[in-house]
């Protein structure tokens, strides 16, 4: 088992439960703060940039979003890692269960989230990454 220094995974392990506590409580400045400036969040069969941040969140159902321990690959001042996730919607209790694929790079801020890709686990035993082209979803913005 490959060991990393303590100061850097406590830091990303702080850095991804502000993402989660951001999500719960509808923070989407606190979500954006986690990523580059250049960060991308993948879903529903689009890659969405920070500037599409405010209308994805507006648009996410509201719940609680309850992660798990993470692990990390770290090497420098980059890194690779998952953090499995159960999402639960607020006013109905439905659940949605997966993981994150994540990406880190160290700034001069700290540690912060480059790219997040979210896995859903389907009753039926499918891992994907939700469905494309969900109405709900706002459409990312081109560049």
């Amino acid at each position: 088992m490959e060991e990393f220094p303590v100061a850097d995974v406590i830091e990303l392990q702080q850095l991804l439960g502000r993402y989660a506590v951001g999500m719960t409580k509808d923070d989407v400045e606190a979500v954006m703060d986690v990523f580059t400036t250049d960060g991308t969040y993948s879903a529903f069969g689009d890659t969405y940039s920070l500037e599409d941040f405010p209308n994805l969140v507006a648009a996410a159902p509201k719940g609680l979003f309850m992660v798990g321990p993470p692990v990390f690959d770290l090497d420098g001042d980059t890194g690779t890692g998952q953090q499995p996730l159960c999402f639960v919607e607020q006013t109905t209790h439905d659940m949605r269960i997966g993981y994150y694929s994540d990406t880190y790079v160290r700034t001069d801020d700290g540690w912060r989230l480059s790219t997040r890709s979210m896995t859903f686990l389907r009753k039926s035993g499918a891992q994907d990454s939700g469905r494309a082209h969900d109405p709900t979803r706002p459409a990312p913005t081109a560049h």
